[in-house]
């Protein structure tokens, strides 16, 4: 029962996991930029390395973000295109989820997790996360607080000391949120997908879990204002 997951969070990648999580195969562009021109060929290598049919897919699981809105809705809108042409369900999982779940597979830790990612304009996105199930391949997170978009010293200043610190925003600012050894930088999209299928085993055979978009900004686009009305006219 192959699983297809895809994230347009930040590189195009794409994976394909069986229905207990294991990953048949993952791909990444390595390309922020030009979403619509690498994540077709992307999705017909991985389908081909994992030796699955797209007619063998029994769901398809969505990167949600949070991340800028051209990107993200590439990814969105490739996955309901496939999930209504294939007659199967399409589930979205935030790409800040995902790193926090590879984080409590790979470590293991005690405490909170909390995921920062590039959210370009000097900031970060961020989520608090804490393991709910199990350790290791049977972990799951939980949201505790967040997700938010804000400056690397605000996000400090949340009693961010002793957690786990995991994702690409410590690189970026490493002075004010230092990355714990041996945590991930990049969403694997394996993940998206054995987040999905955690919290579908908990919910129960039905269960759509939403794909509405992460942005967690106001759109730079505005509609204008309406112009003046003279008097008189």
């Amino acid at each position: 029962m192959p699983v297809l997951a895809l994230d347009t969070s930040a590189a195009a990648s794409a994976a394909v996991v069986d229905d207990a999580g294991r990953t048949l195969a993952t791909r990444s562009s390595g390309e922020t930029r030009r979403h619509a021109e690498a994540l077709t060929p992307l999705l017909d290598a991985v389908l081909a390395e994992a030796g699955v049919a797209r007619t063998e897919l029994t769901a398809v699981v969505a990167g949600t973000g949070p991340a800028p809105f051209t990107g993200l809705r590439v990814g969105l809108v490739t996955a309901r295109t496939l999930g209504l042409a294939l007659g199967v369900p399409v589930h979205g999982v935030s790409s800040l989820d995902a790193l926090a779940l590879a984080t409590v597979r790979a470590l293991q830790p005690a405490g909170e997790v909390l995921v920062v990612t590039d959210a370009r304009r000097r900031e970060v996105y961020w989520a608090r996360y804490r393991a709910v199930v199990g350790a290791g391949t049977d972990a799951t997170v939980e949201v505790v607080d967040g997700p938010g978009v804000d400056a690397p010293a605000d996000v400090a200043a949340r009693e961010v000391e002793g957690l786990v610190v995991a994702g690409a925003g410590t690189a970026l600012y490493p002075e004010l949120l230092p990355a714990t050894p041996g945590t991930p930088a990049d969403v694997d999209p394996a993940d998206l997908a054995r987040v999905a299928l955690a919290r579908l085993a908990v919910a129960g055979e039905g269960t759509v879990l939403p794909t509405e978009p992460l942005y967690l900004r106001r759109p730079d686009a505005v509609p204008p204002a309406p112009g003046k009305r003279v008097l008189g006219s």
